[in-house]
């Protein structure tokens, strides 16, 4: 008979109770026991594991992998995708493969490429992957000679921070003085320059930002997934214009994407992401992890999750190619299950719609 295989997800995005929802629906029908963990005892992942409990707050990098490690023993995990401190752990590989937990994430090295933008953009650049024209600033001046140089160049100039993911702190920037159109509406990404340099000259701390040309849709995600030989297995590409979302296969965006995580090794699940600038696709970012989007990929036949899984666990999932491309569709919000009292807690099966994906 074979075993359950035991799956811990830490602190991770809501919306991978659907890379949970797809890890107990895989094609071998194999059982698969998940277990998050989470610091908001309010996030439906941990309603829709079958194990959660809450996280420490406030430990350093170090003392998380000592509680990482704890969890695995604990817990007997097979399979650990880290979010949470991702390169303070895969420093740890052998730790955990000690307890017989295999971690679903890139080596250090990759990892650690990828946690700083500027040397990302410098790494793939190096491999022959198009860029776009990027400034690193850490004061006011600085700030001002990038978007002068870019606006000089037709373009529209934002900037976000060196370090971090998920679009946060991503400004654009505008030359029109702060007035009540900035206040009506939904809160905007727009940003005036005159405020942004002056509150930048009276903070006590440089800024560390990359400053770079608006780019222009279609947004590509690239999903893939990579062996530990650094040969790819899938790469499928989502869409992004506006509302309306769909698939490619078109090399324009996968051969950049595949160039990457073989170049740099980005085993098992990565998320490689493109834009225009001008009439060329060039990179945006690198997530070494699963993107939040990835069940999106169901609509095109694949189980992604499970076969990353399978993967990690010595089954080679061979390659993956979608057997049909999955039609347009969008993203809409649906009621996700909370747990009713603190964790943790054994999981309890309940009805509940999901947000998911709908078709135009």
């Amino acid at each position: 008979m074979v075993s359950r295989v035991r799956v811990w997800l830490n602190r991770t995005y809501a919306e991978n109770v659907f890379f949970m929802d797809q890890l107990r629906r895989n094609p071998c029908d194999r059982a698969v026991e998940i277990h998050a963990t989470h610091g908001d005892p309010d996030s439906p992942v941990l309603a829709a594991a079958d194990t959660a409990e809450l996280e420490p707050e406030g430990l350093s990098p170090a003392a998380y992998v000592e509680y990482a490690l704890d969890v695995c023993a604990r817990r007997g995990i097979d399979v650990f995708v880290p979010r949470l401190h991702q390169a303070a752990i895969v420093a740890h590989r052998a730790e955990f493969e000690a307890l017989g937990t295999v971690l679903l994430a890139p080596p250090p090295q990759a990892v650690a490429v990828f946690q700083d933008k500027v040397i990302a953009y410098e790494g793939v650049q190096a491999i022959g992957v198009p860029v776009p024209p990027w400034w690193r600033v850490r004061d006011a001046d600085e700030l001002v000679a990038a978007v002068e140089a870019l606006e000089a160049a037709g373009h529209r100039a934002c900037f976000k921070p060196v370090s971090g993911a998920g679009g946060v702190g991503f400004r654009v920037v505008t030359r029109a003085p702060f007035s009540l159109v900035h206040l009506e509406g939904f809160p905007s990404p727009y940003v005036p320059l005159d405020q942004v340099v002056e509150a930048m000259r009276q903070a006590q701390e440089p800024v560390d930002w990359l400053v770079m040309p608006r780019l222009e849709q279609p947004e590509v995600s690239v999903d893939c997934l990579t062996g530990p030989d650094n040969r790819v297995r899938m790469a499928v590409g989502r869409t992004k214009n506006g509302r309306r979302r769909g698939f490619t296969l078109h090399e324009q965006w996968l051969e950049p994407a595949r160039r990457i995580a073989e170049g740099f090794g980005l085993h098992h699940l990565s998320n490689i992401q493109f834009r225009m600038f001008g009439e060329r696709p060039v990179l945006m970012d690198v997530n070494t992890r699963p993107a939040g989007g990835l069940h999106q990929l169901s609509l095109c036949g694949i189980n992604a999750p499970w076969a990353a899984v399978r993967m990690a666990l010595g089954d080679d999932p061979g390659e993956i190619t979608p057997p049909f491309l999955g039609q347009d569709y969008t993203v809409v919000a649906g009621p996700r299950p909370v747990r009713q009292v603190s964790v943790p807690q054994q999981r309890v099966d309940s009805v509940g719609l999901a947000a998911g994906v709908v078709s135009l």
